[in-house]
């Protein structure tokens, strides 16, 4: 039997993102609930981070792509500005063990605020990184679960883009440990 965290004292620490636009009656929420307390069941011991999309986020813009791409070291203050919600993002993966995302299929693939987040934590040099044998993630050893709910659409059915979406941008940034609980 493998030692858990909580074994340990140390307690697991799980990110978890809500993308649902519904607040209320969410099947994502629910389930994504469910998955942090299983995990808790498990465990024993966690801390939780949560990161509700639907409050809203920044979207990639001229500016932030601009400071991006300048070199740590001559990014001037407005630029640091500028990538501070970004890298309090990225922040939130690297200190999680496990992360939980509730994901509705919209229109056969993921809410626009999951993009946009997608799109913030997918930072070269920061997150992924250019080799010789093409990008390499750099968030790795991280388990995540994707609670899902797709009304109509069957899970990794051929109408299902969120799924593979998911599991690409994810394992593009290191993530490769996923797994799909589906309503």
């Amino acid at each position: 039997m493998t030692a858990t965290k909580a074994e340990y004292g140390t307690p697991l620490r799980i990110l978890h993102i809500n993308s649902s636009a519904r607040l209320a009656d969410s099947t994502t929420r629910a389930l994504g609930n469910d998955v942090v307390s299983s995990l808790e069941e498990r465990h024993g011991q966690i801390e939780v981070t949560h990161r509700d999309l639907a409050k809203g986020l920044p979207f990639v813009d001229e500016a932030w792509v601009d400071a991006n791409f300048t070199a740590v070291e001559n990014r001037s203050e407005q630029q640091q500005d500028t990538l501070a919600y970004s890298d309090g993002l990225v922040a939130e993966i690297e200190a999680a063990d496990v992360i939980v995302i509730g994901v509705p299929v919209y229109n056969f693939s993921i809410p626009a605020t999951l993009k946009a987040w997608i799109d913030l934590v997918a930072r070269a040099g920061l997150t992924f990184r250019y080799t010789e044998d093409g990008p390499q993630g750099l968030l790795n050893g991280k388990k995540t679960y994707l609670s899902m709910a797709s009304g109509g659409v069957v899970i990794d059915g051929p109408a299902d883009f969120a799924t593979p979406y998911l599991r690409h941008a994810l394992g593009f940034i290191g993530i490769d440990d996923v797994e799909v609980v589906a309503a």
